[in-house]
Parts: structure tokens; C-alpha cells; sequence
């Protein structure tokens, strides 16, 4: 049975946005914890403080990233920037980047960016500041807005970055959108049937065909018609969803930690990079005691991610990554309840960090 396409709205949620503020609660975060300590077969964690590890749980583990991927093309996108290959002020017609936006699959994240920029008054001409388009990617999660970034960066500069950063345990970054056309099925085949061939295809042909609907996007206006959201059933989605861009929470513990550091990079990098991850500095009730921080989640119907630093005005450096998969839906919605207490726990009471012992 095939089920609505209201299901598919909790492919990449929002996490955060800038507005959020971190409120003092613990039921929140003993929750989540229990959850780690109760399923630790779908549960992965690593967290460090001042360069010492303080938890582990299949740390090397490799999962689904979700939107949390999208870490690494706002790194690519402040490198490009800060080198001046691209000018963080130049205006994008929204119609370039509604190419790859296809409704009933992102939670309304794009709208709902669309609506935040009109709001600000950043809406000029039909068209926003490139800066804006990445920190609508990250602050709302906008799939349309990555895919487009993902085009002008140049997918092999951003993967390039798995290299240059040691991220040894990590899948080539593909173009997300697009891989959802590859669960079409125009030869009307039994979803058994589907999935078996799905299956048989090679990680590389995978993001080949991933590329090729990308350039049919981009080049068609009539493309996205092809995709049918409601016909993408849990058992699709499930597949679709294992096979997203995976890595571990040790490897974006050390991308967090490059991002807290602020040694590994120019300082105009670390800038651009602000103003893409760091949204949630821009709330007086968080910049009153962080000197800055910044984290990305991720979800799908399966699969809940985040990844987080923070330097507190105290000195401590705190890095953090946590990833679920095989999840059900409620599962992954009283997940997302509790992750803002879990987060703020970890930032601020030793006696909690204390107890994620596994």
C-alpha cells in the first residue's frame, strides 16, 4: 500500500534556525540519552571537550548523513568566497534555483526560506544575495538552494575537501535532489521489483544517473514533472534514504573541531563560514554566553543527524556529533524534541556529560 506524500514531507527537516535559542531544560535531554543507551545498535555519538574524548558510541561507524552533508559545501562555498571565485554579494534569480525545487519534499523548507528573505526585504528583483542562498541552505535547510550551490561550486571541489580535511570514512557528496529521480519507475515494475534492480546498480553509476537528472533539471523546465513524490513509498523512501552521503561521528567531530579551532583556515573563511553555520549566534540569548557556535542537522523519515561546536566564554571547546538511522516515524519526531535540551546539556552541565557513559 502506497502511503500519502505527507509522509515524504520529513525528508530533511529544519534543525535550526536563527532564531533559536538554547533553553534550560534536562527531561529533554535525559530522554534522548536513554534513547542512545536503549538502541545503541542504531544510535552512533562521539563528543570531545578541549581536544579530549569524553563519549563514544560506533564512532566508526559509517551512517546516512541526512542534511548535515551539507557542512561541507558551506565549506567549499566560503573557500570559493574568500578567494574571490565567486562573489558572496552577486544576485541569484530565483528562478535559477527553483529548478531543482520539486514540492512535498522538503518539509516546506524552501518556501519557508523564501518567505524568510521576503520578509527581511532581501527579495530584490526576483533575485537574492549568493550568501543568501547558502545561509538558506543551512538555516532552513532549502534542498533546492544546495543543489544549486552543489552546480556553481563544482561537485569534485567539494569532495575535493574529504581529502584535504582527512575525512577518510566518507561517501562522495552527490547532487541530492536529483538522486530522488532515480526511484522513478515509468515501466510501472512491482516495488519489489524496483528495488531489486535499484540495488544492482554501482555507488558510481548511482551518482552518475544522479548527475545526468541534475542536467535535466537545470536545462529542462519540464523535468521535474518526471518525479511523482507521491508514488515514492516508505520501502522507497527507506532505500533512497541508505543510500544518502554517509560518514561517522568521529570524522564530523573533527570537521566541528576545524570549524571551533579557527586555525586551519583564513580568517576571511572562518567569516564567510559565520555567517552560514553560526545563524544562531545572531540571538542575543545565545551570544550572552558563547563566543560563537554552530551546528547542522539532518532527517529523514529514518534518519536524524547532528553535528555541533561551540566555543563558551569560559574557554571550553566543545564538539559534538550524534546520528540515528533505522528509525520509525515517531521515533524520530520525539528525537527531534528532545535534541535541543540534549544539546544545551552537553554545552553546559559536567554532571550530564558525565553520564553519557556507554
Amino acid at each position: 500500500m502506497k502511503k500519502s506524500s505527507s509522509i515524504f514531507l520529513c525528508f530533511f527537516v529544519l534543525i535550526i534556525t536563527s532564531s533559536h535559542i538554547f533553553a534550560q531544560s534536562r527531561e529533554g535531554g535525559d530522554s534522548l540519552l536513554n534513547f542512545i543507551k536503549k538502541n545503541p545498535s542504531r544510535s552512533s555519538l562521539f563528543l570531545a571537550k578541549n581536544d579530549t574524548v569524553i563519549a563514544r558510541l560506533n564512532e566508526d561507524k559509517l551512517m546516512p548523513l541526512a542534511s548535515t552533508v551539507k557542512i561541507l559545501v558551506a565549506i567549499e562555498f566560503a573557500k570559493q568566497a574568500s578567494h574571490n571565485l565567486i562573489s558572496e554579494n552577486e544576485r541569484i534569480p530565483l528562478k535559477e534555483i527553483a529548478k531543482y525545487y520539486i514540492p512535498n519534499t522538503d518539509g516546506n523548507a524552501h518556501p519557508f526560506w523564501i518567505n524568510f528573505e521576503n520578509n527581511l526585504g532581501n527579495i530584490i528583483h526576483d533575485s537574492v544575495k549568493l550568501i543568501d542562498v547558502a545561509r538558506g541552505m543551512m538555516m532552513f535547510s532549502s534542498n533546492a538552494n544546495t543543489e544549486y550551490l552543489m552546480d556553481r561550486l563544482g561537485l569534485d571541489n567539494i569532495n575535493s575537501n574529504l581529502r584535504i580535511l582527512g575525512l577518510k570514512k566518507h561517501t562522495p557528496v552527490y547532487y541530492l535532489v536529483s538522486s530522488l529521480f532515480i526511484y522513478q519507475n515509468p515501466r510501472k515494475l512491482s516495488e519489489d521489483k524496483l528495488l531489486k534492480e535499484i540495488s544492482k546498480v554501482s555507488d558510481e553509476d548511482y551518482v552518475k544517473f544522479a548527475s545526468v537528472t541534475h542536467d535535466g533539471l537545470k536545462y529542462d523546465s519540464n523535468y521535474k514533472k518526471r518525479l511523482q513524490p507521491r508514488d515514492l513509498t516508505l520501502k522507497i523512501q527507506k532505500s533512497w534514504s541508505d543510500r544518502l552521503p554517509s560518514s561517522t561521528t568521529k570524522e564530523y567531530v573533527q570537521l566541528c573541531s576545524i570549524l571551533n579551532d579557527r586555525k586551519y583556515f583564513d580568517q576571511d573563511t572562518y567569516r564567510i563560514l559565520s555567517e552560514e553555520l553560526e545563524t544562531l549566534m545572531e540571538n542575543p540569548a545565545n551570544s550572552s554566553w558563547l563566543l560563537h557556535a554552530g551546528m547542522k542537522g539532518g532527517s529523514t523519515i529514518f534518519v536524524l543527524t547532528n553535528a555541533l561546536y561551540a566555543t563558551l566564554k569560559n574557554g571550553n571547546k566543545i564538539a559534538m556529533a550524534y546520528f540515528f538511522n533505522d528509525l520509525d516515524l515517531s521515533e524520530n519526531i520525539r528525537l527531534q524534541k528532545w535534541m535541543n535540551d540534549f544539546d544545551l546539556a552537553v554545552l553546559t552541565d559536567d554532571n550530564f556529560r558525565k553520564q553519557i557513559v556507554f
